[in-house]
């Protein structure tokens, strides 16, 4: 099919046949032989991520020690409440011998087979150039190849956003267990605390998003020490109860786990999903790998982590069977007298380096869905001058805080936010499962029979944890839910409705050809100085262009169409991250390359343009852009009425493309447009 006729900037009529007879738009740079880099060499695109630099045993220790604050503050805070809600009735079980053996032998094989040896032996391995993540995942396996189909590649990609959603509500959940389990440990000592247990957690949360506009660079050198005085702290405490009662080592039996289920039926299996919150932290092993390396998280957890947990579990088991009656809380039954207050506090201060763990994640994926164009631009404040991944979000920070003090306020006990805790992380733990297999088998090329046999039994825990948590829907389980279905329905409404809005540009934009050709005839009037032109398409005159010629009847001495793409990689090399193409008569085409990791800027993409001859005065360059206005109109195709009004929405609301990629305010002049959509 012949595209439509189309007008020239000097209205003449250009038909079909002439459009159809434009071999490839040059503006698109396909050919290799007609790309330059920054350095005035041609290479492939071929990127590759950023690794920590180990340069020897120091360095190696230093992140390891890193990792232990950063990537295991999640599952380190998990004794807290993990065991008390196993035995804490009606959901849990009564704290009988049977039953401690049966839930320790639950929780040790759930721990030694979900984080060891599918996250930390397997998953781990595909990474991303470095980079790990549901969303790093996703892009290894969203390229349609020959082992692929369309339909089967937007199903991987509708699995990838919908555990990354699922995060936003492990983020909002995890600050409020964590630290209101911790200040709960107050009413152990004396009941004269309860009145004063909601609203110190509120305060203490509040403060702790307040903080993050400053920064997590100076708070982030403690937490490695502190979590490991947590984990010293939590060790010890369990061994003397264990010492008493070495008979709980038999729970390492996987026997008692199936006397447990066969006991207990369906009430043994609906525990499940209050044995899932000692892992609820695997998935950080994943996504903060690209941080520390493998090396250094497998060091922290087998040297530290994995004893740490192990003791102070089966510590809070010993201390059951000699004490009952501290099933309403074991973890802080194991310290007494002196002991107490201090451990309170440890805990918040290990409850809080939890909860930044999680809010820092939350900023971390936003970037990364707005790089991939899954949500509208946010403002993204770099808080470090030396470490590029330290950022912080307002927008996502402020909207964290009202949602953790809500479910404060609304659930007000740790027990009851238990209940509500588990399914967000399952589901995502179940997806990256699922995601790990089409790596295998597409990267790796496994063959079904290895790359099936770990699956089910990746799923056999995944599921399993899942179906028991989804028990819990009624209870709480639907906030993380409705939170995940929200961002989900935001990120695929936008990515759709950029799409629908391309198309419609694409389908009105004057072939470059024919541009160029009636610059050469018409000869306008050129100014001194360069225009610059943003346009997220690269087939076609951008529209801002011609408006501007049209209305003005002049160029710049230098015309630079720029745009600006993230590729399916953690961070591009600056040797590849910008190409162009001199079109004489003053004109370039420049696209800068960025990783989903990285933030783009678009002085730094045009300043490494000039070995090749483009050189710019910043006092005397302009810079161009579209804005703009969408009308939804009924019918039509691509998307319903009310998702044509959240992306219309979504567009009025996100940030300004002058802001994000850090162009001068007083250069810019911004060009409207309406567009039916």
């Amino acid at each position: 099919m012949l595209p439509k006729p189309t007008r020239n900037i000097n209205g003449r009529i250009i038909t079909p046949e002439e459009i159809a007879a434009v071999p490839g738009d040059p503006f698109t740079m396909n050919a290799a032989s007609e790309i330059t880099e920054s350095d005035g060499s041609v290479v492939p695109a071929t990127m590759s991520g950023q690794h920590p630099v180990v340069t020897g045993k120091g360095d190696l220790m230093k992140l390891a020690l890193g990792a232990l604050g950063v990537v295991y503050g999640d599952i380190g805070t998990s004794p807290l409440y993990a065991i008390k809600e196993c035995v804490a009735l009606p959901h849990g079980v009564a704290p009988a011998p049977a039953n401690i053996l049966g839930i320790l032998s639950l929780v040790f094989w759930s721990i030694t087979l979900v984080v060891s040896v599918k996250y930390l032996t397997f998953v781990m391995r595909a990474d991303n150039n470095g980079e790990g993540g549901v969303l790093a995942l996703m892009s290894l396996v969203a390229p349609k190849d020959a082992q692929g189909s369309r339909k089967r590649t937007m199903v991987l990609v509708m699995l990838g956003l919908f555990g990354a959603a699922l995060l936003y509500g492990d983020g909002i959940i995890t600050p409020a267990i964590s630290v209101l389990s911790a200040i709960e440990g107050l009413e152990v000592a004396t009941t004269t605390f309860s009145p004063f247990v909601v609203p110190i957690t509120c305060l203490i949360l509040i403060g702790l998003f307040a903080v993050q506009r400053r920064g997590t660079g100076g708070i982030g050198a403690i937490f490695g020490p502190v979590t490991l005085c947590w984990f010293v702290a939590i060790a010890i405490a369990g061994v003397p109860p264990l010492l008493r009662h070495p008979e709980i080592l038999r729970a390492i039996d996987p026997r008692f786990a199936v006397g447990f289920f066969l006991a207990h039926g369906t009430h043994g299996f609906l525990l499940l999903g209050s044995v899932v919150l000692c892992v609820t932290g695997g998935e950080a092993l994943y996504a903060d790998m690209g941080h520390f390396g493998t090396r250094a998280i497998r060091i922290a957890w087998y040297s530290a982590v994995f004893p740490a947990l192990l003791l102070n579990y089966f510590g809070q088991g010993a201390l059951l069977l000699e004490r009952p009656d501290l099933s309403g809380n074991p973890f802080y039954g194991l310290f007494s007298g002196v002991w107490l207050y201090p451990m309170v506090v440890l805990a918040t201060i290990a409850a809080v380096v939890a909860s930044q763990a999680l809010i820092s994640g939350a900023f971390s994926i936003t970037r990364q869905a707005v790089q991939l164009g899954y949500m509208p631009r946010v403002t993204i404040v770099h808080t470090s001058g030396k470490t590029e991944g330290q950022i912080y979000i307002p927008e996502v920070n402020t909207a964290l805080m009202l949602m953790c003090v809500a479910l404060v306020l609304g659930f007000k006990q740790s027990g009851n936010l238990a209940a509500a805790y588990g399914i967000a992380v399952t589901g995502t733990m179940s997806i990256t499962s699922v995601l790990f297999y089409y790596v295998a088998r597409r990267r790796w090329n496994w063959s079904r029979a290895r790359a099936g046999s770990l699956l089910v039994m990746f799923l056999i825990f995944d599921l399993a944890f899942f179906a028991a948590s989804f028990a819990k829907i009624a209870h709480g389980g639907w906030v993380p839910i409705l939170v995940a279905a929200g961002v989900f329905t935001v990120m695929i409404t936008w990515k759709r409705g950029r799409a629908l809005l391309a198309e419609r540009v694409a389908a009105d934009a004057l072939p470059w050809e024919a541009f160029m050709a009636d610059i050469e005839m018409s000869k306008p009037h050129r100014v001194a100085g360069t225009a610059v032109f943003l346009t997220s398409t690269r087939r076609g005159t951008p529209n801002v262009l011609l408006h501007h010629f049209k209305h003005n009847k002049v160029l710049h001495d230098q015309v630079v169409i720029l745009s600006v793409v993230t590729d399916d990689v953690p961070e591009v090399p600056a040797k590849q991250s910008v190409r162009y193409k001199s079109f004489g008569h003053g004109f370039w085409a420049v696209t800068a390359h960025y990783g989903f990791m990285q933030s783009p800027n678009v002085l730094e993409a045009l300043r490494r343009c000039r070995p090749a001859g483009l050189r710019l005065n910043p006092a005397d360059t302009s810079y161009y852009l579209g804005r703009e206005t969408l009308l939804p109109v009924p019918g039509g195709a691509g998307m319903a009425q009310w998702r044509k009004r959240l992306f219309r929405l979504l567009s009025r609301n996100a940030r300004s493309a002058t802001d994000f990629f850090n162009i001068p305010p007083n250069r810019v002049v911004e060009i409207g447009t309406h567009i039916e959509l």
